[in-house]
């Protein structure tokens, strides 16, 4: 194989993470707790001693402790793997960025061991597509660096996943039952800390395999190796999660298992239905096409791959016990794609198991010729619809857009300010604000923001780093802007709220609603979001306001061109602007399809006193 398309393929699932990371660098409340921990390490450090009143003054999720723990263990290893980097970098919002940079690359370093272990099991073809399959499959791509627990546990999954399919093709049984093990104690580990419907992934894995060994090598024997790396994975997680949640969660001495609370939780409590339940068939019918996303990994290339007798053995033996988790899964009324993500690898490798198997005979016939070229039409597709949902959702993060044009505009407006005071509402917080993007300054040198007193790093053009020493006008500027204190506010109770006194102390608010926002105040910036795709009618202008309650600011709609490639012209190119025109105009007669962007945060400065 051409050793130039090979480094290609082996970098094309990372580059990709790394690339929807850099297009959507903002995070949703759903990431805000595993975000802000990570924050709080790097920046506050771990107590040795006043643990309850130092965690208490500092840590986030003391204030905002969810309606159920969760472990820091996560947290706590991207800190430390990102430590070391922080001196390189030049504000805390990149280090928010080098964060999840890790956590992407660890993710990918799993999706590329599973792809060794598909070469292995059904050869270099099959490998190839694992990856092209693989990286134009928008969700997982996008949220691989995501800091949800399910992304944690995904990586140790996958890992696990690909001990379970060297197993079954494995002829060497003492071998084949070695990896077996490694795969349940990985799933287990996983489950124990992270995310406990791993339990019903690692009970089917064991069932299909119960029913697959047994007739062979008899009950007893399947058992005995079944148990103890089921327990020893339990005995070793809790070791883990126990020590360091009971820490950071101040329950000491009591132990504290986060994972089992939040199952208790939701699962035995039934509490996870109050964010909405869903029918049996929506894993089946919504979310397993949506994240598999190429039509024809389903319709066609998994059936394909138990049906074909030279893929059937491993396939089935990832396929089956997939459905079963699923199945199993569609029990409980609340659902959500991201529970059943950790499939999604298995479920790819028995598509790419049947592209491999067609393209390598496409000198054969000429069916195989015609499926070889649908199957590149269709991962081209893919690609095509990932890109534009890649945009798309990049357009769903107000609060984090809105808080960096608030200091943007505070640095024109308020320069000599010593201390500027901002309330954050509800959707700003759910949308991307973190402590990462706050200007509150760090409290040593060299402190998450990667700044001294003389310099700073400058990453150059050529990607290499050099320090830029500041001259005495950078040094005042620079200290000045140290000094400057910003404080921010949370607060969303409603007496608070209704209270004209809680306003007069804010200088800024970033506001969903500025109608309820008490005072005299001035709309200075508004960030728009993403608000649906709507059909835009001959002699509908794109980028024009379609009207609102205020003049100016209702919603409007923007070509995908816009979105996708920004206000710059030059930079979108006259080929996509004169091809969207012609297409509209002499194709569609007037016709097209725009985005909605709608309004979401107004950013408003308190008007002084007259």
């Amino acid at each position: 194989m051409d050793p130039i398309l090979e480094s290609f393929l082996s970098l094309l699932v990372p580059a990709t993470i790394l690339l929807h990371l850099a297009w959507a660098p903002y995070t949703k409340v759903e990431e805000s707790f595993n975000i802000q921990a990570v924050h709080d390490i790097l920046v506050h450090g771990i107590p040795t001693e006043n643990v309850n009143h130092f965690l208490a003054e500092h840590y986030d999720h003391v204030s905002f402790p969810g309606s159920v723990p969760r472990t820091f263990s996560g947290a706590l290893v991207l800190a430390g793997l990102s430590r070391p980097l922080v001196p390189f970098l030049r504000s805390p919002a990149q280090v928010q960025l080098l964060v999840r940079a890790i956590l992407g690359i660890l993710n990918a370093y799993a999706l590329l061991s599973f792809r060794r272990v598909v070469w292995k099991v059904y050869g270099r073809a099959a490998s190839n597509w694992f990856v092209l399959l693989q990286a134009t499959q928008f969700h997982l791509m996008y949220y691989a660096s995501r800091t949800l627990p399910n992304m944690f546990a995904f990586g140790m999954s996958t890992f696990a996943l690909s001990f379970y399919l060297s197993s079954v093709a494995t002829p060497d049984r003492a071998l084949s039952s070695k990896r077996l093990r490694l795969c349940f104690y990985l799933l287990t580990i996983a489950g124990v800390i992270f995310r406990s419907e791993l339990a019903i992934l690692l009970a089917s894995l064991a069932f299909y395999q119960l029913l697959q060994r047994v007739p062979t090598e008899g009950l007893f024997s399947f058992l005995r190796f079944v148990i103890p790396s089921g327990i020893a994975g339990a005995l070793v997680g809790l070791f883990i999660t126990i020590p360091i949640d009971s820490f950071f969660w101040r329950t000491w001495p009591y132990p504290l298992w986060p994972e089992w609370s939040a199952f208790a939780y939701n699962t035995l409590q039934g509490r996870a239905s109050d964010w909405g339940t869903s029918p049996w068939y929506y894993y089946f019918l919504n979310a397993l096409p949506k994240l598999l996303l190429n039509p024809l990994t389903y319709t066609l290339l998994i059936p394909w791959s138990v049906l074909n007798p030279a893929t059937r053995g491993p396939s089935a033996s990832l396929l089956l016990p997939s459905l079963l988790f699923v199945s199993i899964y569609s029990l409980l009324p609340h659902k959500e794609w991201r529970f059943i993500i950790y499939i999604i690898p298995a479920l790819t490798a028995c598509a790419s198991a049947s592209a491999g198997w067609i393209s390598v005979r496409y000198t054969k016939a000429r069916i195989y010729r015609l499926a070889s070229y649908a199957l590149l039409a269709s991962v081209a597709f893919s690609a095509l619809a990932s890109a534009l949902l890649l945009a798309i959702s990049a357009e769903n993060y107000p609060g984090g857009v809105a808080l960096v044009r608030l200091h943007h505009i505070a640095a024109l407006r308020d320069a000599n300010a010593p201390r500027i005071k901002v309330h954050l509402d509800n959707l700003a917080c759910q949308t991307g604000v973190t402590h990462f993007l706050e200007k509150a300054g760090p409290t040593r040198p060299g402190e998450v923001a990667g700044k001294t007193r003389d310099g700073e790093w400058a990453l150059k053009q050529d990607g290499a780093i050099e320090w830029i020493a500041w001259s005495e006008e950078e040094k005042v500027e620079k200290e000045k802007e140290r000094r400057r204190r910003w404080v921010y506010d949370k607060s969303d109770e409603e007496e608070k709220l209704l209270d004209p006194a809680f306003w007069d102390r804010f200088d800024y608010a970033l506001a969903e609603r500025p109608e309820k926002v008490i005072g005299k105040w001035e709309v200075v910036d508004v960030v728009y979001g993403f608000g649906g795709v709507r059909i835009v009618r001959p002699g509908e202008v794109l980028g024009e306001v379609l009207g609102g309650v205020e003049e100016g600011l209702g919603p409007k709609s923007e070509s995908l061109r816009r979105l996708v490639l920004g206000e710059d012209e030059r930079k979108s190119g006259w080929v996509w602007g004169w091809l969207e025109e012609v297409l509209r105009d002499k194709v569609c007669r007037g016709w097209w399809i725009g985005v909605k962007m709608e309004p979401k945060i107004r950013i408003l400065k308190r008007l002084p006193m007259v």
